[in-house]
């Protein structure tokens, strides 16, 4: 059995020293790692094996993950339903030695329309007693039982999804609706994390969307090497991070830590080599990414052909490896 690292070595030579006891590296109260950036990563799982899913990757990926990411809607919860829960019991047992980004979703996974929910009725509180209050609940009962912290996303890429869940304005209103709400039941274990595509032509979107530096501690954003996926050229690391991350700089924020809230790439299946070249770029280029604290590589699919954007074969995951071993991306997480 592979044995899973913590940390890396010495120094890289940049002055950032991944070691637990420089002062200097410790993350901050937003978890920010002044040294590097975080490791992290999507598992496909169901709700019953997130553990497990978690430890296969692991082992995969030749260490253990500083950032693990889950999804949940805004359901009810009963005994055999958990989509709607945050911290279930298996992501609870994952967060012991590592971090949770926690994807809220305005949405009833499998509901009737009557039930999904929209930002107009999350920002008039009609969603307080029996959703927002619950979850706000058991966070704050995490973090006084653990002392840890969450990263918490509310409604990823919701630039995708005006004007059918309401207009931005109305999203940045339920977006500060359960941010204050949670303050005013002394919640004070979550890092707030905003989440968009990063696709430029949102830009005049997200920033009517963007609800304030005063409402968010992290700027996240999901930008992928498509290919085949989406009928497009291939495109490097390089090219798919440096635009985005120069346009939020520029125009949203240019001090928040950053997060590659989602990264990774399509295979080519006539240059079978292709996926692990793109992956071993990542270390080089993420260095030069002003303020980009944690990459979290998607390990799984999107809908339609060719969308496999999970890591394929023994190549790719040698390359893999290898950026997760490089020292900026092994800090000490206390």
């Amino acid at each position: 059995m592979l044995a899973l690292r913590d940390t890396a070595g010495p120094d890289d030579g940049s002055g950032t020293s991944p070691s637990g006891q420089d002062e200097r590296c410790r993350p901050t109260e937003l978890l920010e790692p002044p040294c590097g950036a975080w490791f992290g990563a999507f598992v496909p799982h169901d709700k019953s094996d997130l553990a497990e899913k978690v430890h296969a990757y692991e082992e995969k990926a030749g260490r253990k993950l500083d950032i693990v990411y889950t999804y949940h809607d805004m359901s009810a919860v009963t005994d055999t339903r958990l989509e709607g829960q945050l911290l279930t019991e298996q992501e609870q047992r994952v967060g012991e030695d590592r971090m949770l980004l926690l994807s809220w979703e305005s949405k009833w996974w499998g509901g009737t329309k009557k039930q999904q929910p929209t930002w107009r009725q999350i920002a008039g509180g009609e969603l307080d007693d029996t959703v927002i209050d619950v979850q706000a609940a058991r966070i704050k009962e995490y973090g006084e039982r653990t002392g840890k912290k969450v990263f918490l996303s509310f409604d990823l890429e919701m630039d995708t999804r005006t004007p059918a869940s309401g207009s931005p304005e109305e999203y940045v209103r339920a977006y500060r609706h359960i941010h204050d709400r949670f303050r005013d039941l002394g919640v004070d274990n979550v890092v707030w994390t905003w989440v968009i595509t990063g696709y430029l032509n949102h830009a005049d979107l997200f920033e009517r969307l963007y609800p304030g530096d005063e409402y968010v501690d992290w700027i996240g954003y999901n930008q992928y090497n498509y290919y085949l996926c989406h009928k497009t050229e291939w495109l490097s690391f390089a090219q798919t991070q440096n635009a985005t991350h120069d346009w939020i700089r520029t125009h949203l924020s240019d001090d928040k830590p950053l997060m590659l809230s989602e990264f990774g790439s399509a295979s080519d299946p006539d240059r079978p080599d292709r996926q692990a070249q793109w992956y071993a770029q990542v270390p080089r280029v993420l260095k030069g990414l002003d303020g980009v604290k944690a990459a979290l590589q998607w390990n799984y699919r999107d809908p339609g052909p060719h969308c496999d954007l999970s890591v394929a074969g023994d190549a790719s995951w040698r390359s893999l490896r290898e950026v997760a071993a490089d020292p900026y991306l092994n800090q000490p997480l206390e």
